[in-house]
């Protein structure tokens, strides 16, 4: 699939458009190693699903975008190695000539390629893998069936997490559905953000279970660490009945 690649600034914001208004990517120019968009943010959470540590060694993302989930791993991850895979040459090009996406062929490593077909057809297992790939339209294709979400499965670490980025459309409750029959039921929605994007977050081997004190004082933590603000995905949690009695758990 090939599509245009557009640029616009607005208020100190540099966005990412493919061929329509609809964003696909953002930097604010002054902070551009910080993560501008809100649903980017959310998923990031996945760092407070894991010990902090040494988690992630190892990281996939399907979908390049303004490169900005990239740039904050190879930022404030530097023992994570970073394989992104995205099906547009040119969204690697404007991403590296506008957006600041890092040249660092050793830690981040950028394939031309259908992100269906390199889960499908290759054998490395990830730490972490994230989803995040649509067409100007907004679909996710490939990038939403049973068979990707399958493979995706297949590619983690007994620790590892998938996340994707869903939006809250047609659809949603089928995508929902995928996902948990692919992880056997080893998932979880996240509240939905105010952006109107939702999260999923899914697990390999390794179960998921956190208090919210726990979520909190981590939160806390990577913040001071990375200036990542995840008070309000957590407040959300909270609001969802997440507390110290009832985890998160999957």
């Amino acid at each position: 699939m090939r599509h245009s690649v557009d640029i616009s600034e607005a208020d100190g914001v540099r966005y990412l458009h493919f061929g329509s208004e609809w964003v696909q990517g953002a930097m604010r120019i002054a902070r551009p190693w910080s993560l501008e968009l809100e649903y980017t943010r959310e998923m990031m959470a996945a760092l407070l699903l894991r010990k902090p540590g040494r988690w992630p060694r190892s990281a996939l993302l399907i979908g390049l975008g303004a490169g900005s989930l990239a740039k904050f791993l190879y930022r404030h991850f530097p023992d994570c190695r970073i394989t992104v895979v995205e099906i547009n040459p040119q969204v690697e090009f404007v991403a590296r000539q506008y957006f600041r996406l890092p040249d660092d062929d050793q830690r981040l490593d950028v394939r031309i390629a259908c992100g269906a077909d390199y889960l499908q057809q290759g054998s490395r297992r990830f730490d972490l893998i994230l989803s995040d790939g649509f067409d100007a339209a907004g679909r996710p294709g490939m990038l939403d069936t049973a068979a990707f979400y399958q493979s995706a499965r297949a590619r983690l670490t007994d620790s590892g997490l998938f996340c994707v980025n869903l939006l809250r459309e047609k659809g949603f409750q089928r995508s929902v559905d995928r996902i948990e029959a692919a992880f056997l039921g080893h998932c979880r929605v996240f509240p939905a953000s105010p952006d109107g994007n939702t999260i999923v977050f899914a697990r390999g081997e390794q179960a998921v279970e956190v208090g919210l004190s726990t979520l909190q004082a981590l939160a806390d933590e990577l913040r001071q660490r990375t200036r990542l603000n995840l008070r309000d995905t957590v407040k959300r949690l909270q609001q969802s009945g997440i507390s110290d009695e009832a985890p998160l758990s999957f």
